[in-house]
């Protein structure tokens, strides 16, 4: 069952978009203080896309949607063995002149979609182009949130320590029992 069969390539084209920015959003929300993976993901979820519609056109070779029309293809082969006097000798050569004939129209087929496929992958590769600097800036924000994180639990421990001293000091200065 092919559930994009109905889905024109304009369709196609901006679904891959849509997949990219509901990704990144959805992202967003979930972890509103990772941005930069948020962009990461949503490049990724582009780039996957556009690799998954590049496959799926080339599968789909033969559909209408790629270009190739019905005036590009070649019609049906003529049946040599109708032909007067000898076409009981050629009857052997319609299956073969069937079998060329079906051979250059899949050409047609594939030659109308190889570069709608292309354009999707070409897609693809920039999209990982950008995932690149992405990810290094995403891997230097966490890596600086995991700085400030470290900092900021090396000062509450030392802050927890400051207390207990205090609360050691207090406990001494009122004689509580075993302060000391």
């Amino acid at each position: 069952m092919d559930i994009l069969s109905d889905v024109s390539s304009e369709w196609l084209r901006a679904l891959t978009w849509l997949l990219a920015i509901a990704a990144g959003l959805l992202l967003c929300f979930w972890r509103p203080r990772r941005l930069s993976w948020a962009a990461l993901g949503s490049v990724l979820v582009f780039a996957v896309a556009n690799i998954g519609t590049g496959i799926y056109v080339l599968s789909h070779i033969g559909d209408s949607r790629w270009g190739g029309g019905a005036e590009d293809r070649l019609g049906a082969a003529p049946k040599l063995a109708d032909t007067p006097v000898v076409g009981r000798f050629l009857g052997d050569l319609d299956g073969v002149l069937n079998g060329v004939v079906d051979g250059v129209n899949q050409f047609i087929d594939f030659r109308a979609a190889l570069p709608v496929a292309l354009e999707y992958l070409a897609a693809a590769g920039w999209a990982l182009v950008v995932a690149v600097p992405l990810g290094l800036l995403a891997l230097i924000a966490s890596y600086r949130e995991a700085q400030r994180r470290e900092a900021d639990f090396a000062r509450y421990s030392l802050r927890v320590e400051e207390l207990s001293a205090e609360l050691q000091e207090i406990k001494r200065h009122l004689g509580y029992p075993g302060a000391g």
